[in-house]
């Protein structure tokens, strides 16, 4: 039990370090992280000054937490958690339990973290009967070809961006964590 707490830490912490390396580009010049700000308004001001280093933010984003509750009722209905809405990155609670289309996001990376169950999943080759049904997102029936895998608990998968999917088979109910990142 405890060995299998350990490796399920090993796990969220690799899913994170995925997210994080998807998401905070380095600067070029200085190898820091280009999120980080460099000087802080002082304080009761509402904007930097204009010594303020270029790129600076003059806030930072707002930290979020979701309970365990939250989360598991995010499950019950595989709802998002953090919607896109201006952000760079979503971050959803995906059920399961059949097949789905295939897809394709054209600037969109997804990251998997299995926390449940087990699914047949393809990825690349050719997708059949393509559609795009929003900017960007394309849907189809199936996939012809791509690389079969079995995903099944704390397993962590990295589509990147214009990669055909899909969910060709799913046993049970398959609980996973979706990250979306540009």
């Amino acid at each position: 039990m405890k060995e299998s707490r350990n490796l399920r830490r090993i796990a969220v912490g690799m899913f994170i370090g995925v997210l994080v390396t998807q998401t905070v580009p380095l600067s070029r010049a200085s190898g820091r992280n280009a999120a980080q700000p460099r000087a802080a308004a002082s304080p009761g001001s509402a904007t930097q000054s204009a010594n303020a280093a270029p790129g600076a933010h003059p806030a930072a984003e707002a930290v979020k937490y979701f309970s365990g509750a939250d989360v598991h009722a995010a499950f019950e209905k595989g709802a998002p958690l953090v919607a896109k809405d201006g952000h760079a990155y979503s971050v959803s609670a995906g059920r399961r339990d059949k097949p789905g289309q295939s897809e394709l996001h054209e600037k969109d990376t997804d990251v998997f973290y299995v926390l449940q169950g087990s699914a047949t999943f393809v990825t690349g080759g050719r997708m059949v009967d393509p559609k795009t049904t929003a900017p960007g997102e394309i849907r189809g029936s199936a996939i012809e070809g791509g690389e079969t895998r079995t995903l099944s608990k704390d397993d962590v998968i990295v589509i990147p961006a214009g990669v055909p999917h899909w969910f060709k088979d799913v046993q049970g109910v398959f609980l996973y964590f979706v990250v979306k990142t540009q």
